[in-house]
């Protein structure tokens, strides 16, 4: 195994499954003490996990990923914009002239 070029390392490393834990969410917690009372057991419970995890981090965090998020593109096209405005001349005051109220 490890196809042709195995000596090359992977740009990721996969966590070992034995960092998830059922006993760890509440919700799936419940779901194997369900079916062990029915006298079943799901093995694969384990691998959503790490979707419960992911919700549960601070929600300063999560808002301030949600306002953030796109700046890194809209701040640089902004400023661009404005610089080729300023450079073209383009004013989108139209039809004031001077402080003249009608």
């Amino acid at each position: 195994m490890g196809g042709h070029d195995a000596h090359h390392k992977a740009p990721y490393t996969i966590p070992s499954p034995d960092i998830y834990k059922v006993g760890d969410v509440p919700e799936l917690k419940r779901v194997e003490e369900e079916l062990a009372k029915r006298g079943l057991k799901n093995p694969w419970l384990r691998n959503d996990v790490w979707r419960y995890k992911t919700r549960q981090q601070p929600r300063f965090k999560s808002g301030f990923i949600a306002l953030t998020r796109g700046m890194r593109i809209g701040i640089p096209a902004f400023l661009i914009t404005i610089a080729v405005e300023k450079y073209f001349g383009i004013d989108y005051s139209h039809g004031h002239h001077g402080d003249e109220h009608h």
